[in-house]
């Protein structure tokens, strides 16, 4: 039995998954995890380290990590990578001038071994922000993420506010069933499915 086997079988008996929720400062990653959560949204200030929740959803516990986004705690990220099974990035849709510096953290993460495999799910967010870029711009390679350019990760970008709540749980759906799928069930996705443009 191959060690991969009995992690998976260990795994399967505790049914968690580690998700760690990143982005620049004031993407909105603080408010989303609070909505997933149910708590109130109204008192949300910029995260000056991490948060920690656990939820239950789909019948999975969620251990969720929100880490602040500033320039100078960016460098400390590395050390919330360990047993990462997804990668949500917030983008701030209505941030046109920092899309250039959005694009080199997300895919300078993308290159650590560390969180090779996780899933990543991308929350456009703030699309109730009148001017914001829509989810076809930020898909654009020329325009924004460069995400046509991610193979290395199964992906998805979705339009979110976390605001009014839209799409938020169902990013959380995808991840979840994404990890599932690739954790807990085993299987192995064809090369179409790694990316999804």
């Amino acid at each position: 039995m191959g060690l991969l086997t009995i992690i998976r079988k260990q795994r399967q008996k505790e049914k968690e998954m580690r998700i760690l929720f990143l982005g620049l400062d004031n993407a909105g990653k603080t408010t989303i995890v609070k909505k997933l959560s149910g708590e109130d949204i109204s008192t949300t200030s910029p995260t000056l380290g991490f948060n920690i929740n656990t939820l239950i959803h789909l019948n999975y516990t969620l251990h969720i990590w929100d880490v602040g986004g500033q320039r100078t705690i960016r460098p400390y990220w590395r050390n919330y990578f360990e047993q990462t099974d997804a990668l949500v990035w917030v983008v701030d849709s209505s941030d046109r001038m920092r899309t250039g510096d959005c694009e080199r953290e997300l895919h300078s993460l993308l290159k650590e071994d560390r969180l090779a495999g996780a899933s990543l799910l991308i929350f456009a967010n703030k699309q109730d922000v009148e001017g914001s870029m829509t989810e076809h711009e930020l898909r654009e390679a020329r325009l924004a993420l460069g995400l046509p350019r991610i193979t290395t990760h199964h992906w998805l970008i979705l339009p979110c506010s976390a605001v009014t709540g839209t799409n938020v749980q169902e990013g959380l759906d995808w991840v979840v069933k994404n990890v599932a799928d690739r954790i807990y069930y085993g299987l192995t996705p064809s090369e179409d499915a790694v990316s999804q443009p």
